[in-house]
């Protein structure tokens, strides 16, 4: 979750999903952004869900996690959703009731930006465990970031942990971070939430193709695995 758009809420999400696989855990992943839907595309995954009188069929990945968005039951990606408030509501709540998910140990849900009818949607109708939020360094995400850790208070949830994305671009030739958006807000966010700070991911041109590619799951880093034992470290936490 995240008040802003383009801070890469997305790309966590695929980040999560796949550190948790690689973990031995069962993922799927919702993706509840049903008007700027990017999930599938970063799993590389084309099909259409299939339907019975059970319920609809997530697409599975490459790795075999079950995805369900939007853009997979479109005529075509390209097609817009031109939905108000009530259509969205109707669909998010269809999502949770109809997809048969199977056996999960974790369900992923990237939410849309904001903290509008969609989000309030999921976090009325779904039994959410923890929110992570996802921001960037610059100063103007401060702002936004507090309502967003303010609606999860006033909806009785707790913030497992913050993420900062777009924190710095690591150039090899000279051994040299460069902090593209400013300096670091990690630990003060951290503070605001009152949650641990899951990590730094930074601008990464070879997972930027990756994501292009549809091969997110192929991503080699040491941060999958640290944003991974993080958030099931929180999970494990006590509430209170």
């Amino acid at each position: 979750m995240s008040g802003q758009g383009g801070v890469g809420k997305s790309l966590v999400t695929d980040l999560l999903a796949v550190a948790l696989g690689r973990a031995g855990y069962r993922v799927g992943i919702l993706d509840a952004d049903l008007t700027g839907p990017s999930i599938p595309r970063m799993f590389g995954i084309n099909g259409r869900p299939i339907g019975s009188a059970n319920g609809i069929l997530p697409i599975p990945s490459e790795t075999g996690k079950p995805v369900m968005s939007m853009n997979l039951l479109l005529e075509s990606t390209d097609q817009p959703v031109i939905w108000r408030g009530p259509l969205i509501d109707k669909a998010l709540r269809q999502f949770g009731k109809e997809v048969l998910w199977g056996r999960l140990d974790y369900l992923l849900i990237d939410l849309p930006p904001g903290t509008a009818d969609a989000v309030l949607t999921v976090m009325q109708s779904f039994p959410i465990d923890g929110v992570v939020i996802v921001f960037t360094p610059q100063d103007l995400v401060d702002m936004i970031v507090r309502k967003a850790i303010n609606m999860v208070g006033i909806m009785e949830r707790r913030v497992l942990g913050v993420v900062e994305n777009m924190s710095y671009l690591y150039v090899p030739e000279i051994d040299r971070r460069i902090e593209l958006f400013g300096p670091s807000r990690g630990k003060e966010m951290a503070r605001i939430a009152n949650a641990p700070l899951f990590g730094h991911i930074p601008i990464d041109p070879s997972l930027a193709a990756l994501c292009d590619r549809g091969t997110i799951e192929n991503y080699d880093s040491a941060i999958v695995a640290n944003l991974g034992s993080a958030l099931i470290q929180a999970l494990d936490r006590p509430i209170g």
